[in-house]
């Protein structure tokens, strides 16, 4: 018995024998995600499948995290990395709410997502939007992609999907949109993402954020913007 383990192991271990990819590949959200501002708050979305080399591990996975009842971050990246750092976001942010009594502005958040993803930026794999409303100054985008640097956008787009849509998002965005068009851009260009991107897929989940809370959507398969398809 010893020995036919031992024949079984040993051809495991030979160039012949190969594990499907997906066995030892870590849980992906690249994908796409995105966020913009409009006149009240922010409209953040992004698509809902995770991939495991070329498994979809999940195809109805919630990118979008919840920080504070009014900061949201979109995550993209390896999974494990992404949850792991919006945990400890969400972990400083409440004590510092705590000491402080009231909401933290989402600026202080996304200071905080910044200095991890920086100073962490040789070992994890984490892109984050991390979008929200505070009573400074009102709804706000910020991109931190991989490397950890931190700017304040109009509206920003991320994940493997984003580099499919850029050219559609700068032709469409246009400043002072309604909440009800944000959501209509956000829903278009990932749609859009989703149709190209072979990360990308599942349903589409967005969320307007502002001073009165948060305003959930999800569009299923059937209810996903129509493009033009060969």
């Amino acid at each position: 018995m010893e020995a036919m383990s031992t024949r079984i192991q040993n051809f495991k271990n030979s160039p012949f024998f190969d594990y499907p990819d997906w066995i030892n590949s870590q849980h992906l959200t690249g994908t796409t995600i995105m966020a913009v501002e409009f006149a009240d708050g922010v409209v953040i979305g992004a698509d809902s499948r995770t991939t495991t080399g070329s498994y979809i591990a999940n195809r109805v996975t919630d990118k979008l995290t919840p920080i504070t009842d009014k900061i949201y971050c979109c995550r993209s990246g390896s999974a494990a990395d992404t949850q792991a750092i919006a945990d400890i976001v969400k972990y400083y942010l409440d004590f510092y709410c705590r000491e402080i009594g009231k909401d933290p502005q989402v600026t202080t958040a996304a200071n905080i997502f910044k200095k991890f993803c920086y100073d962490y930026r040789d070992s994890l794999s984490a892109g984050i939007i991390c979008a929200g409303w505070d009573e400074y100054n009102g709804g706000q985008v910020y991109s931190i992609p991989l490397g950890g640097m931190c700017v304040r956008q109009p509206f920003t787009i991320g994940g493997s999907g984003s580099t499919y849509i850029y050219g559609h998002c700068d032709a469409t965005f246009k400043e002072g949109m309604t909440k009800d068009e944000c959501f209509q851009f956000v829903a278009n260009a990932v749609s859009l993402a989703m149709s190209r991107d072979g990360s990308s897929g599942g349903v589409i989940r967005m969320a307007a954020i502002t001073k009165d809370g948060l305003e959930r959507k999800v569009l299923l398969g059937k209810e996903l913007p129509k493009f033009f398809e060969g």
